[in-house]
């Protein structure tokens, strides 16, 4: 087992300083200091933007547990007066597969990857702090003064302005034809009508070639514009051989904005959800609506949604005291709609957030039923490296609360290149040209961020 935590000795004290400023754009505060980068906004949270690397988190086997004791060690005892939503956090996220071997494009991207950053800046509604860490400081009053500097320099800096155009897709370059999908997808339905199978996901990569260098940071301001309910992120990768505060500028960065929550603990609350099951939106309000209404009434969606409700149900039943459903609606966004569930669970004790993302990765919204049957048809049959994707991304604090979410609605960028990532739930009856259909759809959030 490989765990690493970069920077001073494992002992270091972590020191940690905050203040309130006046709120500041993400685009400034990222344009302000120097990388790794990691951005994080979803609804009801404060949205944070962190620069720099006070310290890294890296694992492969045994990730969760190896990060989490990695955490405690660097939480280990610290001042924490700050205002909660100031408080350090650890950002990243994992693989998809437990075994994964970074190829392109997920070059620094390894099993399970935190950055502590150097600067933290968080906005809550009018309210705004700033926050610095540091890991075994020399003086803790060197703290102090980095906390004045990084305030000034971000009371002094000008508006972002409007963000950048899209830079337009030159090419496009998809992993998987469709006569190549049909025998996917009907290999997979034979799995399933063999008994083998209750479900599977599979999924499709799509290469771009774009026609200038990408600004990660404005395509996440698009994606804000499109996608305000959704879970928005940014984590750019480790760079080779990085001790923990390395410039990323020339790196890997992963994006999205998604629609589903993982898990999000806050003491002895743990909210998640169920989301399956899929349409496209209509071009007026009455098409829309019966759209809607023929997604909760088709019996191919509802079965595929009651599967994934379930499992979710099953997995967090260790934890909790108890569990309970929200009524199933549809979420509209703005290219698709999906039937969604909401569970929540009160916990039996204070768990880990870490805890509880291990056991609901990957759910069957994004693996399929049953989960090692599952997983090994996804990597008998797709033709490229997950990566990251559909994996847990997020943040998580000292005391173990935190909020992750699936990486679905992602690419991973670099320069003038950017891989996009869909999928597909297949279950009994369904139809190839119809799951074709539905991966284009989903392809459109990053995509409309890139094109012209």
């Amino acid at each position: 087992m490989e765990t690493q935590r970069s920077g001073p000795a494992a002992d270091a004290p972590l020191v940690t300083r905050s203040r309130a400023i006046p709120a500041v754009p993400v685009r400034t505060a990222l344009d302000a200091f120097d990388a790794p980068r990691a951005v994080w906004a979803a609804p009801g949270e404060p949205t944070v933007a962190g620069c720099g690397a006070a310290a890294t988190v890296v694992a492969d086997e045994n990730r969760f547990a190896a990060v989490r004791e990695a955490a405690d060690d660097l939480f280990g005892s610290f001042d924490d007066g700050a205002a909660p939503p100031a408080r350090p956090r650890l950002f990243g996220g994992f693989a998809f597969h437990d075994d994964h071997d970074p190829e392109p494009p997920w070059e620094g991207f390894p099993p399970a990857y935190f950055v502590l950053p150097r600067v933290q800046v968080t906005t809550d509604g009018d309210d705004a702090w700033v926050t610095v860490n540091a890991v075994g400081p020399d003086d803790q009053s060197e703290v102090d003064n980095r906390l004045d500097a990084a305030a000034a320099t971000l009371q002094d800096l000008p508006g972002p302005g409007p963000p950048a155009a899209p830079p337009g897709v030159a090419e496009r370059r998809p992993t998987t034809g469709r006569d190549e999908w049909r025998e996917q997808v009907e290999g997979a339905l034979a799995r399933i009508d063999g008994g083998d199978l209750t479900k599977v996901v599979l999924a499709q990569a799509l290469g771009t070639r774009l026609e200038r260098d990408l600004s990660v940071p404005d395509a996440l301001a698009a994606l804000r514009a499109t996608y305000p309910d959704c879970h928005r992120f940014l984590i750019d990768g480790r760079a080779p051989g990085d001790a923990g505060d390395a410039g990323r500028a020339d790196g890997s960065t992963l994006f999205g904005a998604t629609p589903e929550r993982l898990a999000s603990v806050s003491g002895r609350r743990l909210e998640t959800e169920a989301l399956a099951g899929s349409t496209g939106r209509g071009d007026t309000p009455e098409e829309d609506e019966w759209l809607a209404r023929e997604l909760l009434d088709s019996e191919k969606d509802v079965r595929e949604h009651e599967i994934v409700t379930e499992a979710v149900r099953e997995q967090i039943a260790p934890f909790a005291a108890s569990v309970r459903t929200g009524p199933r609606t549809v979420r509209k966004l703005d290219t698709v709609q999906h039937l969604r569930t909401p569970v929540s669970a009160d916990l039996d004790d204070a768990e880990h957030v870490l805890d509880v993302v291990e056991a609901l990765h990957p759910t069957p919204a994004v693996g399929g039923l049953p989960p090692d049957r599952a997983l090994r048809t996804i990597r008998e049959t797709e033709t490229f490296d997950r990566g990251w994707y559909a994996a847990p991304v997020g943040w998580f604090d000292a005391a173990g609360n935190g909020t992750f979410a699936v990486a679905i609605r992602s690419a991973v960028a670099r320069g003038d290149a950017a891989t996009l990532f869909a999928g597909a739930g297949i279950v009994a009856d369904s139809d190839p040209e119809r799951e074709w259909d539905e991966i284009q759809l989903k392809y459109r959030p990053v995509l409309d961020a890139l094109e012209r």
